[in-house]
């Protein structure tokens, strides 16, 4: 948790950090990856085998770049297989002998599915990455029954049809596949069978019960909005309950273990307001989590129940008339992206309360970080935050306060700027198992380098360890053959002030000497 003081500008700004005030335990699965059946996800990016440079796809025709790259950021949980596209995804069509699967015609962003990849491909994917699977059921035409046969079909170890027929298909041990998404985005008007709120908690309720009579085990993901809408607070209200009947008698259980929501960010014409656009998450988390505890409250949920969290199973910067759907949603991002992707991690960090899973969407072609082509990879300016986070932002989120200016015009979304905070230094801060304490900062002014006085930052031998990730200007890119954007290192002695360049992303990770 971040506190902020407003100052007037010119006023000097610092920030204090408090390495021995543990708050509360990050979660790695904020660190997820998301990969659909949408433009060159799947296909050209996690599965590659008609690429003609055979240097870079396995056996399995798995680009292997890519499998460093999630293992670069240890990705602890990826999504699949959508999104849009599950709402007319049937998961029987992706297993099998490859020439029996059949082609379908795919209904979100209308194309055609081949279903050379589906569950066992994925499955073989994760284990090679060293990744846990999160599956999405179709809410859209798939039906009770077809959920509940893949489920079998993952995680079943008994003598029975589906579970037998991933024997047949080569797999003999169960995938125990743990999270289980009840539909993907089910208020949308550009969903498969749009559902009112009603009918969603409905339906929901019902096939919990059903998917957890099958598989206790499993971890069941509600479908929210954007954890500030009266559809996340009717299904929360009608699915999170007690009722022992729906766990076969079990009381220390829940029949809902989380709940999903979605924001993308995005301003083309200004990238100040594009940077801090992620803090309207942070707003949406905090509601999100009252509104966890109300229904809890109303329902009079036990206390020793697990609190339910929020999975934030899609976020990123996306502008979907810049990167159209259809088209296969092939962003490219600038510098004023990458600090956007900064402040949203920073969110994720600032709220760990709150938050037991976050995906970026998608990870890799598709409004991604990474950009495979028939040679390589193209890291864009936003992989360079996200691995620092991935890397370094683990442990517990500490005591942090900040003092310094804010912008004070016109947000994107316009509610924000009367319900935020949007100081020009965005910062989180944690501390690992091992003692080093990491802090993100984020300067956002467009033409002002922050000299910042720094409490709390008493490293030991080793010093500070420094990494920026800034440019020229705030709309430089990264292309094939020219990364402009990327990490840049250094020492610092952790005396004085620290200076926070214009448009940039700062992080500082020291030891604290031992007193």
């Amino acid at each position: 948790m971040t506190t902020f003081t407003k100052l007037a500008d010119g006023e000097q700004p610092s920030i204090s950090v408090y390495p021995t005030h543990k708050l509360n335990k990050v979660d790695d699965n904020i660190y997820g990856g998301f990969t659909e059946h949408m433009g060159r996800c799947i296909y050209g990016g996690l599965y590659d085998p008609t690429n003609p440079n055979k240097s870079l796809v396995d056996e399995n025709g798995f680009r292997k770049d890519v499998i460093e790259a999630m293992k670069e950021l240890n990705v602890p949980v990826v999504r699949y297989p959508g999104g849009n596209f599950v709402a007319s995804y049937h998961w029987l069509d992706g297993v099998g002998p490859r020439e029996q699967r059949p082609r379908r015609p795919e209904l979100a962003w209308l194309g055609v599915e081949t279903n050379e990849f589906g569950t066992n491909e994925f499955m073989k994917w994760c284990e090679v990455v060293g990744t846990e699977p999160y599956f999405a059921l179709n809410f859209g035409t798939g039906t009770l029954d077809e959920a509940l046969g893949w489920l079998e079909y993952c995680n079943s170890t008994q003598d029975t049809y589906y579970a037998n027929l991933r024997r047949k298909h080569g797999r003999e041990k169960p995938y125990n596949v743990k999270y289980w998404a009840l539909g993907n985005e089910c208020w949308g008007p550009w969903q498969v069978e749009q559902m009112t709120k009603e009918d969603y908690a409905k339906k929901a309720y019902q096939w919990a019960k059903a998917l957890k009579l099958l598989d206790p085990s499993v971890k069941l993901i509600l479908c929210g909005e954007t954890g500030h809408s009266s559809w996340d607070f009717h299904v929360l209200k009608e699915c999170i309950k007690f009722d022992q009947h729906t766990l076969g008698g079990d009381t220390t259980a829940n029949l809902i273990d989380m709940h999903s929501i979605h924001i993308y960010t995005a301003c083309d014409d200004d990238p100040v307001k594009n940077a801090i656009a992620p803090r309207s998450a942070e707003r949406a988390i905090e509601i999100c989590g009252s509104l966890i505890d109300l229904v809890r409250i109303e329902n009079n949920v036990p206390p020793h129940l697990p609190k339910q969290t929020i999975c934030f199973d899609e976020w990123n910067v996306w502008d979907p008339k810049r990167a159209q759907g259809d088209k296969g949603a092939e962003e490219r991002y600038t510098l004023s992206d990458a600090l956007a992707v900064a402040v949203w991690l920073n969110v994720f960090v600032r709220q760990s309360k709150y938050v037991g899973m976050a995906n970026i969407a998608q990870s890799v072609n598709v409004i991604s970080p990474l950009m495979t082509h028939k040679d390589g990879l193209m890291k864009q300016t936003t992989w360079w935050p996200l691995l620092l986070f991935c890397k370094y932002m683990r442990g517990w989120t500490v005591a942090t306060h900040v003092n310094c200016g804010s912008y004070d015009g016109v947000t994107e979304p316009k509610w924000m700027q009367s319900a935020v905070d949007t100081p020009w230094l965005d910062v989180s801060a944690t501390i690992n198992e091992d003692g080093w304490v990491s802090m993100a900062v984020v300067n956002a002014h467009q033409t002002q380098d922050f000299e910042t006085e720094l409490g709390g930052v008493e490293p030991g031998a080793d010093g500070v360890k420094k990494y920026v990730v800034t440019g020229a200007s705030w709309d430089v890119i990264n292309v094939q053959g020219s990364e402009k954007v990327c990490i840049e290192e250094s020492d610092w002695d952790g005396k004085g002030k620290c200076s926070f360049a214009r448009m940039s992303v700062t992080m500082l990770r020291w030891k604290p000497r031992s007193n």
